[in-house]
C-alpha cells in the first residue's frame, strides 16, 4: 500500500499546537516527520496536562507518528545535527518564538542556497513582517484580535472557543500550503517559503462575520449557541429537561417545522413569522411558541418529530457522548495507537480514502529516536556519547 506522502522527510521545530497539528497530519498521509525537542522535558505541551494515562491531552493528539529527537540547539554540534538533517529533508517546519529560527541561521533565505528543493514553512502569530511580527501570540490572544470574541458569547459576556481555534486554523492552512508546496516542486523542481500567520488563519474564518458588518454596518450580536441571523437555529429545551439543537435555512422548511413538529400549519403564516427576517425580528415571540409545544414532549419525542419532518437536528452532546457516539462506532473511526503509557483510542484522520490507510503509529517519548536517527547520520557510538556528555542531545 502506497500513502501520498510515503518517501517525503519533514523536519520539525515545534511546540504547543499549530505546528504539530500540522506535522501531525502530514503523517497521517505516510510522511516521516522528525519532531526536535529539547532535551529533558521535550516540547512543554507535553505538560499541559495528565488526563490521558498521565500523558497531555493535547500532545498525545498532535504528535503520534511522529520520531522524537532531542537537541539542544543553543550548541553548535547540535545545529550540526541539524544541518545533517536538513541535506536529505523535503519540508522544515517551525513555530519557534518570533525570529528565533532566523538567528539560527534557519530561515529560508540562508537556508535555500544549500538546499534549493527545500520547503520552509513559519508559522507565527502574525506573520514574517508589520507592526504586530514581534509580538508573542497564543490560541486565545489571537481569538480576540481576529474578532471571534466579538461575535462568540452572550450578549453579556464573551467567550472563547472550547479549544484552541487559532492554533488549528494556522496548523490546517500550514498542512494545505505544504501539500501545494510539494505539488509545485514537482513541476519546478524547486522548495519554497510559506509564512503562515495565525491571526491571517483565523480572520480567513472570520469572513461571514466581516462582510455582515461591512462599510459600517452593526457586526452580529453575540446570541450564545443560536445563530445570530437565522431563526429558529440554535438550542431549545424538551419538557424532560434535554436540549436539542434545531436549524431551519428556508422556508420550505419552516412550513414544515410548522405543520409536522408543532402542528399547527397557521404559525407559518403568521405575519409575525412569514420570513426569516420577521422571524429573526420576533424570536422572544416564537421561542415561546416552540417551548411551550417542546415543554409538553420529552427529548425523544422531539426528535422524532423533527427527524419525521426532515428537519435538521442534534441533540446538545458532551464529551461523554462523543467518546461513545454511535456513528464513529458505525464508521470504525476509533482505532487503537501506541504511547509511552500504552495503547490509547485515537479518532482516524477524516476523509476516508479507498486507495490508502492512514498512518496510526504510536505517540514517541522525549527523545526516543535520538540515538536511532544520530547513527543512521553516521554517527558514532563515542561521537553519540561526546554529544550526551555536552548536552547538546
Amino acid at each position: 500500500m502506497t500513502r501520498p506522502l510515503d518517501g517525503i522527510t519533514v523536519v520539525s521545530l515545534e511546540h504547543a499546537i499549530a505546528a504539530p497539528f500540522c506535522t501531525r497530519q502530514l503523517a497521517d498521509l505516510g510522511a516521516r516527520v522528525i519532531k526536535v525537542e529539547r532535551p529533558g522535558a521535550g516540547d512543554f505541551a507535553r505538560a499541559y496536562d495528565t488526563r490521558v494515562k498521565g500523558q497531555a491531552s493535547h500532545f498525545v493528539w498532535t504528535n503520534r507518528s511522529k520520531e522524537s529527537l532531542t537537541l539542544d540547539l543553543k550548541q553548535p554540534q547540535a545545529l550540526e545535527v541539524l544541518s545533517q538533517l536538513l541535506e536529505n529533508a523535503d519540508v522544515l517546519v517551525q513555530n519557534l518564538a518570533p525570529g528565533a529560527a532566523a538567528r539560527m541561521g534557519l530561515g529560508y533565505e540562508a537556508l535555500s542556497k544549500e538546499h534549493p528543493r527545500l520547503i520552509v514553512c513559519d508559522i507565527s502569530g502574525y506573520g514574517d513582517d508589520g507592526p504586530y511580527r514581534d509580538k508573542k501570540a497564543y490560541d486565545l490572544l489571537i481569538q480576540s484580535e481576529a474578532g471571534f470574541l466579538s461575535v462568540t458569547g452572550t450578549p453579556e459576556a464573551p467567550s472563547k472557543a472550547g479549544n484552541s481555534v487559532a492554533d488549528i486554523a494556522a496548523g490546517m492552512y500550514a498542512y494545505t500550503s505544504i501539500l501545494s508546496a510539494l505539488l509545485l516542486r514537482g513541476k519546478t523542481g524547486q522548495g519554497s517559503h510559506i509564512d503562515v500567520s495565525m491571526l491571517e488563519s483565523l480572520a480567513e474564518w472570520m469572513n461571514y462575520p466581516l462582510y455582515y458588518a461591512y462599510d459600517g454596518a452593526p457586526p452580529p450580536p453575540r446570541t450564545a449557541a443560536s445563530h445570530a441571523s437565522i431563526y429558529p437555529y440554535g438550542p431549545f429545551q424538551a419538557g424532560d429537561g434535554g436540549t436539542v439543537m434545531l436549524g431551519l435555512q428556508n422556508e420550505r422548511e419552516w412550513k414544515l417545522f410548522c405543520e409536522g413538529v408543532l402542528k399547527d400549519a397557521r404559525v407559518a403564516t403568521d405575519p409575525r413569522f412569514d420570513s426569516n427576517a420577521r422571524r429573526n425580528e420576533h424570536r422572544d415571540a416564537l421561542k415561546a411558541l416552540i417551548l411551550a409545544v417542546f415543554g409538553a414532549l420529552t427529548t425523544e419525542q422531539v426528535v422524532a418529530r423533527l427527524d419525521e419532518a426532515q428537519i435538521a437536528n442534534a441533540r446538545m452532546n458532551d464529551m461523554a457522548g462523543l467518546w461513545a457516539h454511535p456513528q464513529l462506532k458505525a464508521r470504525d473511526r476509533w482505532v487503537g495507537v501506541g504511547s509511552p503509557a500504552g495503547d490509547i483510542p485515537a479518532l482516524l484522520p477524516p476523509g476516508r480514502s479507498n486507495a490508502f490507510d492512514y498512518r496510526m503509529d504510536p505517540v514517541p517519548a522525549v527523545g526516543q529516536h535520538t540515538e536511532a536517527i544520530l547513527r543512521e547520520l553516521g554517527h558514532s557510538e563515542a561521537a553519540i556519547a561526546a554529544l550526551r556528555a555536552a548536552g547538546a542531545i
